[in-house]
């Protein structure tokens, strides 16, 4: 791909859509940068733009801006509906996403997770065995470092593990991981992509460039991620927490094996009771992982050992504090019902639940047979906090609480000795919050301040019986 003199709109200024201006400009594009938000929201950023000489549309898209472009580049986070997209579209502009733009520039192997669920732990896990390996690896994508900016540390012999969300799928062409893996496909984002089929598809992109030469990964107990077999080119591999599979990892005996055909010897590469995180889901999470990493070349042993010193992965089931024989676990990365119902199932009962934020139009009622079977109360916070209500009225006691801080101060109060709260949201953090991060960091910073409270508490009530004695 030419870039050299190129006209070339970024769309977006988010954190992928800032490093792809970068990397164009400094490759002699000609490249202007546009975002709806206003000039004042974007301060800390259009200086640094303006000064390496991009051009900075701020407070709305320009349909000539877009017109007078040979590519547009577009950020996850903005819709390929927007009506300037629409009209660039009919007007044969191409457009991609930044994804796209660096799979034509990055060198070495792909490796490449995507799924509803999981993702981050998975793709965290993968580049910490690759990394142990001795593997020149760099972990980047949705989880944080954009793609581009790996460009230019990526070398022939290394690897880059990349997590993908279905916005930066939905714009690929060339994007060609020679490992791909699909953890599992529910519904999320319905919001953005209309229909669950509409979703699922644009996670079936990860595999659109591959052929049999590479390797596809999928979960052969989730129906959506299975159907996957029969649309693509590649090597079919699989990984099951119940029964054999032919090709990839399973559990049996309460043990990890592994085999790369029917008639191979079996592998077993670790106890399942040595993995330390909570929750079924994070022992599927560990079979993609053993598989992606085995079809890297990563013997069993160094799996094994990178796996059993691993941990939780910030917001994910994170484990906060314990106060008063009440422990409190941040999920906040939960952003959808499956999500949460992955974390809720972790704990054999006695949960306080903390959901709510931003609604993607989502069914919360999906979560009833484990409310009912392990939760005691809901505390619903944001804007999707009527609707919650709404669904579950009558399956057990709710509490509107609109604000997190409160719904972690009411949870605080009713939990017993041996419960648990959990912030699980089932929803996206962008009502009250930046980011999913920001949301766990505030309920992680609430519960401390809970916990110190208490301890001022007890100590003062301390000294003052010293005093009356």
């Amino acid at each position: 791909m030419e870039l050299k003199n190129k006209r070339i709109l970024v769309v977006g200024m988010g954190r992928s859509g800032l490093a792809a201006a970068r990397f164009l400009r400094l490759r002699g594009a000609q490249v202007t940068i546009s975002d709806a938000r206003s000039a004042a929201a974007l301060a800390n950023e259009i200086p640094a733009l303006v000064e390496a000489g991009i051009m900075v549309e701020a407070g709305g898209h320009g349909l000539l801006t877009f017109r007078r472009q040979d590519l547009i580049v577009v950020s996850p986070g903005v819709p390929l509906d927007t009506p300037e997209l629409v009209q660039s579209r009919a007007f044969g502009l191409p457009i991609i996403g930044e994804l796209e733009l660096a799979a034509h520039f990055l060198r070495g192997s792909i490796l490449a997770i995507t799924g509803s669920n999981g993702k981050t732990t998975t793709t965290t896990l993968v580049g910490e065995i690759l990394a142990a390996s001795g593997a020149p690896t760099h972990v980047g994508g949705n989880i944080g470092v954009p793609v581009v900016e790996l460009i230019d540390v990526a070398t022939p012999q290394s690897w880059s593990v990349l997590e993908v969300s279905s916005f930066q799928l939905e714009t690929v062409l060339h994007f060609h991981p020679q490992i791909a893996v699909i953890l599992n496909i529910t519904p999320d984002h319905l919001d953005r992509h209309g229909t669950f089929e509409n979703y699922a598809l644009a996670k079936e992109r990860i595999f659109h460039a591959q052929t049999v030469e590479d390797s596809l990964i999928l979960n052969a107990e989730n129906p959506r991620a299975a159907a996957c077999a029969e649309r693509a080119s590649s090597t079919i591999w699989w990984f099951s927490l119940i029964r054999p599979v032919a090709r990839g990892a399973w559990v049996a005996d309460e043990r990890i094996h592994f085999r790369t055909a029917p008639d191979t010897p079996i592998e077993t590469v670790l106890p399942v009771a040595e993995i330390p995180l909570k929750g079924a889901h994070n022992v599927e999470n560990v079979l993609a992982a053993v598989c992606a990493a085995r079809l890297a070349g990563v013997p069993a042993a160094i799996i094994a050992q990178v796996v059993r010193g691993f941990r939780a992965v910030e917001h994910r089931i994170e484990f906060v504090a314990r106060h008063n024989g009440v422990e409190y676990y941040n999920d906040s990365k939960a952003t959808n019902v499956d999500a949460a119902a992955k974390a809720i199932a972790a704990f054999p009962a006695g949960v306080h639940l903390i959901l709510g934020g931003k609604d993607k139009n989502s069914t919360y009622s999906d979560l009833e047979p484990l409310l009912r079977e392990r939760v005691r109360a809901v505390y619903t916070i944001g804007a999707a906090a009527a609707k919650i209500e709404s669904q579950l009225r009558g399956i057990l006691p709710l509490h509107s609480c609109e604000t997190l801080p409160n719904a972690v101060a009411a949870a605080s109060a009713a939990a017993l000795p041996g419960e648990i709260v959990l912030l699980s949201p089932a929803c996206s953090s962008f009502d009250q919050f930046t980011n999913y991060e920001e949301r766990g960091r505030l309920f992680k910073r609430t519960v401390h301040q809970l916990t110190s409270l208490a301890a001022i508490g007890n100590a003062t009530s301390g000294a003052l019986a010293e005093t009356v004695r």
